[in-house]
């Protein structure tokens, strides 16, 4: 007999879900039997709420979005106040025996509240009051997170602007971000002086081909040098940047262009061994609980942020990129249930959702194979950790809700 119930239930979207969370059950367990219990409770726990979600309305995250949005930045102010300094950061409540990361789930409460007033009758990306309060909506929380400091979830916060560019925002801002973000990392690697003339070629060969097609006002030459000095400035200011950071802060970037080796006693450390024990896998892995290096807790942080070396040492090639490809296969089912939401409200949620999900997972993996610097950011439903857990279960089930309430819509 077919459920009428489950129409609309998005069932590849929670088999996923349901197998990446238990095959990070699996992972932590190995590398801590008392830590994969305690993931295990999470995860029933997640399930459990996912339930009472469900059960409720639709429309009831869209009528108290800005109430989570409140809670959210008002949770991260009082970690100042109340918050309790874990591993160096002051970025955790400690309520008894248990303790709570409220960034994880101040990302709810943002994207809720973005598809809340993106949704709205008088949103136009046009008009600058519509364009500084989304700024705001993003920016707000964002300097709350900078000033605790948590820089891993600030660069996740980037990713909402995927969610506005769906929206009609221009994709000026993304070649804008990655110029910035190319002049600073080069700026590292080279003199600034030589960065600056590479710069100042560049712009008068753009110049000489388009001198013709510009129409020449006095804000048009103020943009061109506006745009030039501050780049310069960049570039000029990066090496005394560097030098302010805490010598860990330093090193985990210096590490991307010297290498590991260069601070393997340091913060090269993880990363050396990391690469190792993912590299020692081979294709088939060396078998559940048989790692070497997971079994003989080389890597810090394994069970949580370093968690993918787990999973290259004991599954090898084979297994690591079917998590891959069923991560893949995730967050591009959430970007296209989400672009075929009927509501704008649903799809901004997607969209917002998918993004989350898809730079805390890119940064992780690029994070544990030396590709970007070690920043403390979790992968998605794998690493251990209750807060994290909870708070990605929650998104993921408010998303399947509102969703399925679109397919039962007969709107």
């Amino acid at each position: 007999l077919k459920m009428k119930w489950a129409e609309g239930l998005d069932k590849l979207g929670i088999f996923l879900y349901l197998a990446i969370s238990v095959f990070a059950v699996v992972n932590i367990y190995s590398v801590d039997s008392g830590l994969g219990e305690k993931q295990l409770i999470f995860f029933f726990i997640s399930l459990f709420v996912g339930l009472i979600i469900f059960m409720m309305r639709s429309k009831f995250f869209e009528n108290f979005a800005v109430v989570f949005f409140i809670l959210g930045v008002v949770s991260l102010l009082g970690l100042h106040v109340l918050g309790s300094e874990i591993k160096g950061q002051k970025n955790w409540y400690k309520i008894g025996g248990f303790t709570i990361q409220p960034v994880e789930f101040a990302k709810i409460g943002i994207s809720l509240m973005l598809a809340s007033y993106v949704s709205g009758p008088d949103f136009n990306l046009n008009n600058r009051k519509s364009f500084l309060t989304t700024l705001a909506i993003i920016g707000v929380p964002a300097i709350a997170v900078l000033s605790i400091p948590d820089v891993g979830s600030l660069l996740v916060f980037t990713t909402f602007i995927i969610a506005l560019y769906r929206e009609g925002l221009s994709g000026w801002l993304f070649g804008i971000g990655f110029t910035l973000a190319a002049v600073f990392l080069l700026s590292i690697a080279f003199n600034p002086l030589y960065i600056i003339l590479g710069l100042l070629f560049i712009l008068v060969l753009f110049l000489l081909f388009n001198f013709n097609r510009i129409v020449w006002t006095i804000p048009t030459i103020a943009t061109f040098v506006g745009g030039f000095l501050l780049l310069s400035g960049i570039s000029y200011g990066t090496p005394k940047i560097l030098e302010k950071l805490p010598k860990h802060q330093r090193e985990r970037i210096e590490v991307l262009y010297k290498g590991e080796k260069a601070f393997r006693d340091t913060s090269g450390y993880n990363l050396l061994y990391s690469k190792t024990a993912i590299g020692s896998g081979g294709v088939f892995g060396k078998g559940y609980k048989q790692g070497s290096v997971t079994q003989g807790k080389f890597v810090p942080e394994q069970e949580t942020d370093y968690i993918f070396c787990t999973v290259g040492e004991e599954w090898g090639f084979l297994g690591s990129s079917l998590l891959v490809i069923f991560y893949a296969v995730y967050i591009g089912r959430i970007y296209y249930l989400a672009e075929n939401q009927k509501t704008t409200f649903n799809r901004v949620f997607g969209y917002c959702f998918a993004g989350v999900l898809l730079m805390h997972f890119a940064i992780n993996l690029g994070m544990v194979m030396g590709l970007f610097p070690t920043v403390g950011i979790p992968l998605p439903y794998f690493s251990y950790g209750g807060s994290s857990f909870l708070a990605f279960s929650i998104m993921t089930a408010i998303f399947f809700k509102l969703n399925y309430t679109d397919k039962n819509s007969l709107v």
